[in-house]
């Protein structure tokens, strides 16, 4: 089965099914529609029975650029900004959400860059392949805004301490970095991360659904008992800090690729 969008690709090869995020020309960034169109894909993947492990990773350069920021700009200019805004991190929330409670495992073949939202993206995912020239950074702080839904995931992943460094500071971490700090499981050369991704993919196929299925709702439900709740806090930050003049400073900066002048 090969199925297709302007923005997402899909495809199911024997038991994995594959989503891949599809606008190289801005990096894979997150538009609303891109939102949308991935939450549908998991739906379907969610109604495969023979599907029973799903992989997702970007095509061209990037895994994922973070949130569309001309989107962003443009809802900031429009009249009704708040209720786009709060409505975009809604949607955005219950994408992860359907993520971390999807019963199939899901893993991240993370090619390229991977930024802010993408991250995210990363993080709701069960297991993380990463290339050996791929890079994570999380740019929000440098743009006014705030990593709302990111911070509680990366927490449960790595520890408060671990992300603090890449929370406060936005330094690029390097893929054998992110290995070492529990981000990625695995590195393996760029060319190959589809293919181990695949891997992984059949050796979980081998496993019995419902036993994926409680072992994972033991993890994220269970033994993270607090993270949604979190993560709906996460969001109404998330979505109250676009509201801010350091937001439409940072985004300014961003698209007219200037440093921001903060007050």
């Amino acid at each position: 089965m090969i199925a297709t969008s302007d923005l997402i690709n899909t495809r199911r090869d024997g038991s994995c099914g594959t989503i891949v995020l599809n606008r190289p020309e801005r990096k894979n960034a997150l538009s609303r529609e891109t939102v949308q169109q991935l939450g549908e894909a998991l739906e379907d993947f969610h109604g495969e029975r023979s599907v029973r492990a799903v992989i997702l990773t970007g095509s061209g350069d990037s895994f994922c650029a973070g949130t569309d920021l001309h989107q962003l700009k443009e809802a900031a200019d429009s009249k009704n900004a708040l209720e786009i805004w709060h409505r975009d991190s809604l949607e955005f929330l219950e994408l992860i959400e359907k993520m971390l409670r999807f019963p199939k495992p899901i893993i991240a073949s993370v090619n390229g860059w991977v930024l802010g939202s993408g991250v995210s993206l990363m993080l709701a995912s069960d297991i993380v392949v990463g290339g050996t020239s791929s890079r994570l950074c999380m740019p929000e702080a440098l743009r006014g805004l705030n990593p709302g839904i990111t911070t509680p995931l990366m927490s449960f992943r790595i520890g408060t301490a671990a992300s603090s460094k890449v929370l406060y500071t936005g330094v690029r971490v390097a893929a054998e970095e992110a290995l070492q700090l529990g981000l990625y499981q695995e590195v393996v050369e760029d060319s190959l991360v589809w293919a181990r991704g695949f891997e992984i993919a059949g050796a979980c196929a081998a496993g019995a659904r419902e036993s994926h299925q409680m072992t994972k709702q033991l993890l994220n439900e269970t033994i993270g008992e607090n993270l949604f709740t979190q993560l709906s806090i996460g969001a109404a930050n998330m979505a109250a800090a676009r509201t801010t003049p350091a937001a439409t400073e940072g985004i300014e900066a961003f698209l007219e690729k200037r440093d921001p002048r903060w007050d």
